[in-house]
């Protein structure tokens, strides 16, 4: 069960992630915005694995804070 979720949660995951756009004006390319859906979402999975929420939002929020300046993806505005 738990498996399941992790893998629906990492196809969900990067399905949103084709949704990405360029435009300056999109929500997206915020950072504020990107390190708080990693938080929910790191928490969501973190939930469904058993694992602790908070520690799932701490890397969730890291992970969607640095996504600004990878490299392929948008870069924050």
């Amino acid at each position: 069960m738990r498996k399941s979720i992790l893998l629906l949660a990492t196809v969900a995951a990067f399905g949103l992630a084709g949704c990405v756009s360029n435009n300056p004006n999109s929500p997206t390319n915020n950072a504020a915005v990107r390190t708080i859906g990693g938080a929910a979402a790191g928490a969501v999975i973190a939930d469904a694995t058993g694992g602790s929420k908070t520690k799932g939002a701490l890397v969730g929020a890291l992970i969607g804070g640095v996504s600004c300046g990878l490299p392929g993806l948008p870069q924050c505005y």
